[in-house]
């Protein structure tokens, strides 16, 4: 009986130490977003290896203008992680293409997602899926409540009220009337362009034409937000050409600049770093009573690289990334990102509350220039970086900046030749 007893407990001590070993496996996460590490390290990560206990997590993010060229080199060279953070539609699926992504459509955890979250990273014909969605972020602009009320600033729901507001504050003179500067490039096209542009091209309906070529970028929807960007320069504050993405988030959290052009990911960083209270409006329409458009885009998912060593860990990570769990611990840990599962999240962050309240209100678009429209050379979404830049320094008319962004855009998509 002792000679069966111990030869069970040898067996079961194999089995166990067989199954722990075939799971044990350390996952790493490529991602542009150096600004949640620690929410993912302290959050994200616990969670899932509490309930996985073989799998450990490593979140390894790049700087946000270097992560694309990094994860190529890191892709070409058989050195990227096994997971890989997903920007939406043409930057993801040229990934897929080039066999760098795996095709997760057979996964049943894609099931809690709808056609349009999906859509982001799936190919053209829907017929792959290669990222699991995980959030869209909306664009508005934060601004100082303190110093509204200081300064005497009603919140601007027109642009005749935000011009309003900002010359307040800028013959008042106690704070920059608006924190953003022009060296990243991207922050100018992101947080200006793709923020107010919504209002003058009507959303999905002048993307969606863009798209069809039944507009082009010279028509007055597209050309029109570049002269309102040339009126920006003015209230960010001397020296704005040289201001990094940082400087910017530095003086908006320091409380020396009053109104601060956004996208929600910044709220987490904000809420750490201010000691002021906060508020948002969306992007002011154009005249008073306009109906009104919102960025509301289709942000992050993540997939798996197709050499993964860990396919199998890799997956399920990615199926709880697809969980009710994921989604309340994400949309939470990191407010601003709004989760895109079919299981409704109990926001608790007030900012980020306000932020999804303008769904209710407006219609949501994405960024005009990441489906389809960026897959040529030259690419328009970068082009679109320079141009809102050269809008808001003042160096090229808004009419020669469409005409220049038509002609490279026509001189490879053929619904524009």
């Amino acid at each position: 009986m002792k000679r069966k007893l111990v030869t069970l407990a040898m067996v079961t001590t194999a089995l166990v130490t067989t199954s722990a070993y075939a799971q044990d496996a350390t996952l790493t996460i490529e991602s542009w977003r150096n600004d949640d590490l620690a929410l993912w390290q302290e959050k994200i990560i616990p969670a899932f290896e509490a309930k996985h206990p073989g799998i450990k997590v490593k979140f390894s993010p790049s700087a946000p203008t270097e992560y694309n060229a990094v994860l190529n080199s890191k892709l070409d060279a058989g050195s990227a992680g096994d997971l890989i953070t997903c920007r939406p539609f043409d930057a993801s699926l040229a990934l897929y293409e080039a066999g760098h992504l795996s095709d997760l459509a057979g996964m049943e955890a894609m099931g809690n997602f709808s056609d349009v979250a999906k859509s982001a990273w799936q190919t053209d014909d829907g017929k792959a899926s290669f990222c699991v969605p995980m959030a869209s972020v909306i664009h508005g602009f934060i601004y100082n409540k303190d110093a509204f009320k200081e300064v005497g600033v009603e919140v601007p729901t027109n642009e005749a009220e935000f011009f309003a507001a900002l010359d307040k504050f800028k013959e008042d003179g106690s704070y920059i009337p608006m924190a953003m500067g022009t060296n990243d490039q991207w922050e100018a096209a992101t947080m200006g362009y793709n923020n107010i542009g919504p209002n003058y091209w009507q959303g999905e309906t002048g993307r969606n034409a863009l798209i069809a070529g039944a507009q082009k970028l010279t028509d007055d929807p597209w050309v029109a937000p570049y002269a309102t960007l040339a009126r920006w320069g003015e209230y960010l504050g001397d020296g704005y050409e040289a201001q990094t993405y940082p400087d910017s988030q530095n003086l908006f959290t320091l409380g020396r600049a009053a109104i601060y052009p956004a996208g929600s990911w910044e709220i987490s960083g904000f809420n750490t770093q201010a000691d002021f209270e906060m508020g948002a409006f969306k992007a002011p329409v154009r005249n008073a009573g306009d109906k009104c458009y919102i960025s509301d885009h289709t942000d992050i998912g993540i997939g798996m690289n197709a050499a993964s060593e860990n396919p199998e860990a890799a997956k399920t990570f990615l199926a709880w990334v697809a969980s009710p769990e994921f989604a309340s611990i994400f949309g939470n840990a990191l407010p601003g990102f709004f989760p895109l599962s079919k299981t409704p999240v109990e926001l608790e962050d007030p900012l980020a509350k306000e932020f999804v309240s303008w769904r209710g209100e407006c219609e949501s678009t994405i960024r005009s220039t990441y489906q389809i429209l960026s897959r040529g050379t030259p690419n328009l979404e970068n082009d679109t970086w320079g141009a809102s830049v050269a809008a808001i320094k003042g160096t090229e008319t808004p009419e020669a900046l469409g005409k220049k962004l038509q002609d490279g855009l026509a001189s490879w998509y053929a619904p524009h030749q």
